[in-house]
Formats: structure tokens, sequence, C-alpha cells
């Protein structure tokens, strides 16, 4: 509760910051200067260049010329008598000729380096058909504000020529007069109009790159003789946004859109276009890494497969973040506010999500060492599953059970993992309980019969089997059994199980013994006990061995096992299966 007390606490001061941050830069169009604090001494934010020209542009815009002269460098008469006169022909070549990028207008009080210096600056041009004027500004002192920036008397002088040399546009001429006379959110209905003409057409451009763009790699997949993949089929959405963003801002060149509708209307279009580009980047990122994981998989590196998944969902997330702030920079966000916010509020979530990103690296950690992929089957403590999927914060297995079970990956990463997908063969490990009444030569008749069928059955790995006298208990001779069955297949492997069990149980049927059960055995007078008949088979076979000097003890001879090699047929001759047919 404290951690999360704390992170609240962090977070709420970060975002605070950011959002009036966010709010101040919406307000006055993103990159003009920010509302002027209680200590600032201009209500009207002239304190900038910035905030000079933008404010200059909102308060002609909304016919508020009389405000609007207050930001012309005039005596107080003339600004009574002329001033909105000026400001009115002022804001029309703003409009029409001005050549300049008022993003980049500086707001720091003291201007930039790049327009001027501290006293002066020169954000732009008119441009005429006879020469280029520049558009200057001037920092003076105001008795009631202070240091301001204000359009210089030198670029108004020239204003009243400049506009009178203005030509009117031609398609306004020819258009009813409704439709230039009304004006809505500052450009005249017939701007809005054409603006929304020409979306379709736009889209129709787009559309026709976008194909433009596919037939160079038809012609080259069909020279290569390669299938057509619908691959650029996920590509051509992104870039048609993107294309058509900029046939439709080629189109808005021609109309003419005053200054300010243009400014936002330029970052609107720089945010589809911006939309479109990361789009692309996130469709072409998750296409590399698919095909680079179906190559890895491909070519037996199916752990390096598995953690692309992962990588390809970490990238995924770092395309979004930077679309996100590249688009908060376009719309005239201050970044370096929201990157420190970014900052703070990051180690606060660091703090807080201490799990987090111990289940992120620890399933780095799983997927880089190869430990588990995506398929195995395997042991995790006293649970076994199947891996269906390794996520950024935890690893789903699917039980034998066919219930679902989730485990963090930082619990992942130090729990002892036992992968039996990976398994070259599988143990037989069995211990026979045999009758205590069983006679020595009966015992070794039985181990030497059990040896020699682990020696001949094919499906048993020779080398390494073994059948061993390993201790007398309280109601048995115990016999362990040792040997590896050559499959990875579990179900294959319970099938030779079961028929190596089934030829002991007819060895042990035939030495005359039997299995031992914890149980008292009482005998009667009419209990014949063992079977003496093959009890003296059996001992008769073992003396047979001793005087040919072939007893199997404490192992049979190597020429004997390597003859044994394969003689048993498996699966039996009266199975359905078939000798050479793969088991179930």
């Amino acid at each position: 509760m404290k951690k999360l007390a704390l992170l609240v606490l962090v977070v709420s001061i970060s975002l605070h910051g950011l959002m009036a941050q966010s709010v101040t830069s919406l307000l006055k169009g993103g990159a003009q200067a920010q509302e002027p604090t209680p200590a600032s001494a201009d209500e009207l934010g002239r304190e900038t260049p910035s905030g000079t020209v933008l404010g200059f542009l909102q308060a002609a815009q909304a016919g508020n010329y009389k405000t609007a002269a207050d930001y012309l460098q005039m005596s107080a008469a003339r600004r009574q008598s002329q001033g909105p006169d000026l400001a009115d022909k002022l804001k029309v070549l703003m409009d029409r000729t001005f050549v300049g990028s008022l993003r980049r207008l500086s707001t720091s009080p003291e201007g930039s380096l790049d327009y001027g210096g501290t006293d002066q600056q020169t954000v732009g041009i008119f441009s005429n058909s006879d020469a280029d004027v520049p558009v200057v500004l001037v920092r003076v002192g105001d008795p009631n504000s202070g240091k301001i920036w204000l359009f210089s008397s030198e670029t108004l002088s020239k204003v009243p020529e400049l506009y009178d040399n203005l030509e009117a546009h031609q398609v306004e001429n020819k258009l009813p007069q409704s439709l230039v006379r009304n004006v809505f959110l500052g450009m005249p209905l017939w701007q809005w109009l054409a603006l929304f003409a020409a979306i379709p057409v736009a889209l129709a451009i787009g559309w026709a790159v976008v194909l433009l763009l596919a037939i160079p790699r038809r012609l080259w997949l069909k020279f290569r003789n390669r299938p057509n993949l619908h691959s650029y089929n996920r590509m051509s959405k992104p870039l048609l946004v993107s294309f058509s963003a900029l046939a439709h801002l080629k189109i808005a060149a021609y109309l003419g859109l005053p200054l300010l509708p243009r400014l936002y209307y330029y970052r609107t279009i720089a945010v589809l276009i911006s939309i479109g580009f990361f789009w692309f980047l996130l469709r072409a990122a998750s296409l590399t890494m698919q095909r680079l994981r179906i190559h890895a998989v491909s070519a037996g590196r199916i752990g390096a497969g598995t953690l692309m998944v992962l990588g390809e969902r970490l990238l995924a997330a770092l395309v979004v973040i930077v679309a996100i702030l590249a688009t908060l920079g376009i719309m005239g966000f201050n970044l370096t506010t929201v990157l420190a916010g970014l900052g703070i509020g990051g180690i606060a979530i660091a703090f807080a999500a201490q799990k987090t990103l111990e289940n992120l690296f620890g399933g780095i950690s799983v997927l880089a060492d190869e430990v588990i992929r995506v398929g195995d089957y395997c042991r995790f403590g006293d649970r076994v599953g199947t891996v269906e999927d390794i996520s950024l914060r935890s690893t789903r297995i699917r039980t034998d059970e066919r219930t679902e079970l989730s485990i963090p990956n930082g619990a992942l990463a130090t729990m002892n993992i036992e992968n039996l997908t990976r398994r070259d063969k599988i143990l037989f490990n069995p211990t026979l309980g045999i009758r205590c009444e069983t006679s020595a030569d009966q015992l070794r008749y039985l181990l030497a019969e059990v040896r020699r069928m682990l020696y001949e059955h094919p499906k048993v790995e020779s080398d390494s089997a073994r059948i061993r006298f390993a201790s007398f208990d309280k109601s048995a001779l115990s016999l362990e059994i040792f040997s590896y069955i050559l499959t990875c297949e579990f179900a294959e492997f319970t099938a030779i199980r079961e028929d190596l069990l089934l030829r002991i149980m007819d060895i042990v049927e035939k030495s005359g013994s039997g299995f031992a059960f914890p149980s008292q055995t009482v005998y009667f007078s009419r209990d014949s006990g063992l079977d003496k008949e093959k009890a003296g088979a059996a001992e008769q076979q073992v003396q047979q061995w001793r005087d040919q000097h072939k007893l199997p003890f404490p192992d049979f001879a190597p020429a004997d096992k390597s003859a044994f090699r394969g003689s048993i047929v498996y699966p039996q001759p009266e199975s359905a299966v078939g000798r050479n047919q793969r088991l179930p």
C-alpha cells in the first residue's frame, strides 16, 4: 500500500505538470509562447516572437482588429485611428503572401539567433512579383508591459503598398459571393468545400501510388518464381494513409489557405502522415520478425524463434511509444516537459512494478537460455503440461487435466524445470518382487532369461540394459531392472513397456516361481507349494550352463550379447501393428 500511494503521488505530480503544459500549448496553437504566468507583465503574451505573431493572427482571425493593432509598432494616436485598418491589411498579407515557419518561431523572450538578434527578429517574408519584403519584429520597452515584441514600423510602412498590389483569388471571382464572404473558423466556405472535395481525389491518388509501388515487387517475385504472398496487402493500408495525406497536402497548396488555419491544417496532415508511417513501421517490423522466427524454427533454433515472439512485442511497444511522442511533438506539445514527466513517471512505475520487470527479464532469460520452447512437454514442480505461450509477464501451460496453468516468468526463471520433450530415450526401471521360496538356481534362470530378453529386444538399448538381484525384502526377493527404451514418444514407450512386462511375466512363470505380494502365506497339507517339475527344469538348465562353462553370471559373454541383439521380433508376429510400422 505504501508503494501504491507513492506511485499515485508521483504520477499525479507528473501528469499535473504535463497537462498544464499541454492545455497551454493547445490554447496557443502549440508552437506559440505559453500563456502569461501570474508574474508576467503583458496580458497579450507579447514577451516572445512566437506569442506576438500567433497572438496577432488569433485576434485578427476573431475579427478583433482593435486588439490586433496592439501588436503593431505605432504611436498611440496612430494606433487609435489607423491601427485596425492596418491590422486588417497585415492579416490579409500574412494569409496570402507570408513565407515562413510559424512552428520555428522562438518562444524565448530574447528571441533566436537564427532569426536575428535579441532586439530584432526576421520571422519571414512577404513574397510578391516585384521583391520579397522581410517581416521584422522588434523588441521595445512598454511602460505597462515591460519588454515586448511588435511588428516593426518598417514592415508596417510597406503594408499598404503590398496590399494594393495584391491580386484577389481568381477562383473567388467566379464563385458565389456567399461562399466567399461567409467565413467559418477563419476560412471562407469555398475553401472548406474544396478541402472536403479533395479527400476522395487524394484517396484515389494514394491508391494509385500504392498499386504502382506493388508492380516492381510482383515482377521480382515472378522473376524469382516465388509465390505472391499477401504480406504487401497488410502494408498497403498504412501506405495509403500516408500517400493520400501527401496528395491532399499538395492539392491544398493551391487553395491559398489563411495562415493560422494553414498551420492547423499542416499539423493535421503531419499527424496523418506520422500515423501512416508508424503504422507501416509496425507492420514491417511484425512481418520481419515473423519471417525471422520461421527461418529460425526451420533451422532448428526453436528457442531463438520463441524469443523473437517476445522481441516482436517489445518492438511494437517501442514503436507505439515513439509514435505517441512524435504525434505530440507535431501537435505542438513541449516534448521537454513530456519527456521529463515520462522520466519521473518511469521511475515511479519501475519502483512500483518490480514484479512486472522481474517477470519481463525472467521471460527473456528463459527464452535466451532455451530452457523451454512453445510446444515442449515439461514438468514444473509437481505439475506437468505443454507450453502454449511465453508472454511478457507469464508462461501459459496446458496441463494433462486440460486446465491452463499460468506461471510468472520471474518464478519460472528460478524454478527447476524438467523438459520431457528433449529426452532421447526413456528409462525403464521396474523392480520385481519374487516369492521368497524361489531357489537360487531358479533365480539364476530368471535373471539370465530376463537379461537375455533385454539384450534381444530391438527397442531396448542393450549396452546399458541390466537386471540384478538387489535385496531381500520382508516378503520378496527384489530384482531391479535398469534399461533405456529407444524412443522419445511417450505413447510408443507405454506400448514397449507393456510388451516387456508381459514377457517378464512369461519368464517368471516359466521359471516355476511367482511374484510376491505384501501378505502372509499359510500352507496347508494339501498345498503342493512350488511347481517341482518346472523348478527341476530350471535347476537342470542352470546345471547345464555350469557344465558347459556358460553360466551367465555376472553377465553373458560379449559374443553371446552380440548374437542376442535383435533376435526378438517386436512387435510380435501376432500383433496387428506389424513389425515395421510405428506404434501409435
